[in-house]
């Protein structure tokens, strides 16, 4: 064992959405870089435990919590729940990484989009990263580290994305001030912001779509469209001790899209 993993016996994160796609390979990296797991799902408890099967299998502690980051009324809750979890598996009060991954996609053009699509994305993805990490601020440890999930639609623009990149456009802003008032306790905020990535997300579009997958190919200096375990090693590498001394950046994993 390891000086830092000594004076830190369980690292544990806390990963919202991490059942599946981009949350399950950041997971996933976690657990083989020594690190145990809470994740989140919203409906798929199968695929929550599965997760938590694999990562038992890793030789981690894992345990599985529904949350639906849109609905913010049931944050003190779910906190509760966390602090229930980590008292009864760890026999501790706090965790040390947060990855605010959970998300949903929409592509709609501007002048098609809804107040109601809007609110949806805003909900989930700017409201639920502010508020819940707001409500479980003081379950995280001093020194420890926030990576909120963006996109890289915030860097270039694809048209059908206006909402949804807007609300990840709030998010890189909201870290960078995370980084400068959680400063104090140690804490670091960071953004990853994944390319075109092959999940079921927006319906497994880049996966499942051959001329969509050609195109994003085409638009990345690395010549294929990205893998969740291209996100999960990235974020896991960002949680690394190596990478203790990043702070309040955006820091695209891409491939090379659009540049």
């Amino acid at each position: 064992m390891t000086a830092s993993n000594t004076s830190h016996p369980s690292r544990i994160a806390l990963i919202t959405g991490g059942s599946r796609g981009l949350g399950r390979s950041a997971a996933l990296a976690l657990a083989a870089d020594g690190v145990d797991v809470i994740l989140t799902y919203v409906s798929n408890e199968a695929s929550a435990q599965a997760v938590v099967s694999e990562i038992e299998a890793k030789g981690r502690r894992a345990v599985a919590l529904r949350l639906d980051v849109g609905d913010s009324t049931a944050f003190a809750a779910f906190a509760d729940s966390v602090k229930a979890a980590l008292a009864a598996t760890w026999q501790r009060e706090r965790f040390d990484f947060l990855v605010n991954n959970a998300g949903v996609g929409l592509h709609a053009n501007f002048e098609d989009t809804t107040e109601a699509q809007f609110d949806m994305l805003y909900n989930v993805h700017f409201k639920g990263t502010y508020f819940l990490t707001q409500k479980l601020l003081p379950l995280i440890k001093d020194g420890g580290r926030i990576v909120n999930v963006s996109s890289g639609l915030t860097r270039f623009s694809i048209a059908g994305a206006s909402a949804y990149a807007a609300m990840k456009g709030a998010v890189e802003t909201l870290t960078r001030y995370l980084a400068k008032e959680l400063g104090a306790r140690g804490i670091a905020a960071n953004t990853i912001a994944p390319g075109a990535i092959e999940t079921d997300f927006s319906g497994g579009m880049v996966r499942d779509n051959a001329q969509v997958n050609a195109m994003v190919a085409g638009f990345t200096a690395l010549g294929r469209a990205g893998q969740p375990d291209d996100i999960g090693g990235a974020i896991a590498g960002l949680l690394g001790e190596g990478s203790r001394w990043v702070n309040a950046q955006r820091i695209e994993v891409s491939g090379g899209m659009m540049v």
